[in-house]
């Protein structure tokens, strides 16, 4: 079981700067997957970045590649997505999300939501132009 926490949402303007943050709960952290996903209103929730259970597997949807940047810290059981150069089509609810499966040997982070099984309540991302 594990328990997804997002903080660090809020309002900013284009060309500003976030740092997203996902506390995780539980004792598979370390060997699971994660990933944030991205839901505007009136669209679908579609993949922004994942990485792998030891750090070393990156995957960026197109739209977001040089100005998002996801890490981990397993020590502290928290996923980061720090977001520079921020665009007003980058509001939406951000999700982070953990795979269910352990050791995932998978090139990259798999970009598809029902991958994913646990997920966070989600935190708000405005980005006023």
């Amino acid at each position: 079981q594990v328990q997804l926490v997002e903080s660090g949402g809020g309002l900013v303007q284009a060309g500003g700067s976030l740092r997203l943050s996902c506390a995780a709960s539980g004792r598979t952290f370390s060997s699971i997957d994660m990933a944030w996903f991205r839901q505007a209103p009136g669209k679908e929730r579609e993949f922004v970045a994942g990485i792998g259970w030891s750090g070393g597997r990156t995957l960026y949807t197109d739209s977001v590649k040089g100005r998002f940047t996801i890490s981990r810290d397993n020590t502290k059981n928290t996923v980061y997505l720090q977001m520079n150069s921020l665009k007003p089509e980058d509001t939406a609810v951000y999700y982070c999300a953990a795979d269910s499966r352990r050791y995932s040997q998978t090139i990259v982070p798999v970009p598809t939501a029902s991958q994913y099984y646990y997920w966070g309540q989600g935190t708000q991302v405005t980005v006023s132009s």
